[in-house]
């Protein structure tokens, strides 16, 4: 943005990391602006399509229903991979935690309230976090359920949306795992966000999709919904191999227009 600072002749340019207080450094800035879209224009002439989608941003969800196993594997994915900001929406959970408390109601994340009141709420947070943070590198990865929003195709569109903006996409890592696998892996964790769950797993069971959600699959783009099978450590390491492979290979540095250029 460029505004007058009140002196007479003297403009000031806000950007997150510098601002810049006189006229000639105005213009040098704005000459710096112009070569650099310049040079991500000319970064994309003559790509090939699969060329070009190598060249953006990824945000990448890790999502299943719960217990499935999405915190470890997200973990070892961001590991895995170079130049990534993990973010996990449970991160958010003390926050929530403080709202049931305020309103003087017990702590339940299958209440009324929570889907009501705090929910969506968690969910918008962790992706403006995401957003923010697709400014500063190339890969943010989120560990959340996001069950609903998924089989959402109107609230994928709109992501998709606002990703383009950044001259980013979306990537879907669904986490499959057998239920009864889910349900021993729940009993082992003994967390109090699943205390209703399991004390009325048969109703619980029986809301849960463990489909994986094939509406996001794009053609074009080979890692816009990737599967990664998990109900044993057999099925883990093999489907860890393979998707870290394919985001690689997804994310190609040489072809990347948005690389910081030194002037």
């Amino acid at each position: 943005r460029i505004h007058k600072t009140g002196k007479i002749g003297v403009l000031s340019i806000h950007k997150p990391d510098r601002m810049f207080y006189n006229s000639d450094n105005a213009v040098k800035f704005l000459t710096l602006q112009g070569a650099r879209k310049r040079l991500r224009a000319k970064a994309f002439t003559g790509l090939t399509n699969e060329q070009r989608v190598s060249c953006l941003k990824k945000l990448i969800l890790v999502t299943s229903p719960p217990a499935c196993g999405k915190t470890f594997i997200s973990r070892q994915l961001a590991g895995a991979l170079k130049h990534v900001v993990y973010l996990d929406k449970d991160t958010l959970i003390p926050l929530s935690k403080q709202i049931f408390a305020v309103a003087h109601q017990p702590y339940d994340r299958s209440s009324i309230f929570f889907e009501k009141y705090i929910r969506d709420l968690e969910y918008q947070v962790i992706l403006d976090l995401a957003m923010e943070a697709l400014l500063y590198d190339d890969i943010v990865l989120i560990n959340a359920p996001f069950t609903q929003e998924i089989r959402d195709d109107a609230y994928i569109a709109a992501l998709r949306k606002e990703l383009a903006k950044k001259e980013a996409e979306l990537v879907v890592i669904w986490v499959d795992t057998d239920p009864e696998v889910c349900h021993q892996r729940m009993i082992d964790r003994a967390s109090d966000r699943d205390i209703w769950k399991l004390n009325h797993w048969d109703e619980y069971i029986l809301g849960v999709n463990f489909e994986p959600p094939v509406n996001l699959r794009l053609e074009g783009q080979p890692d816009s919904l990737l599967i990664f099978h998990n109900s044993s450590e057999e099925e883990f390491a093999a489907s860890m191999k393979e998707i870290v492979s394919q985001l690689e290979a997804s994310v190609k540095k040489g072809l990347r227009p948005n690389t910081p250029i030194r002037l």
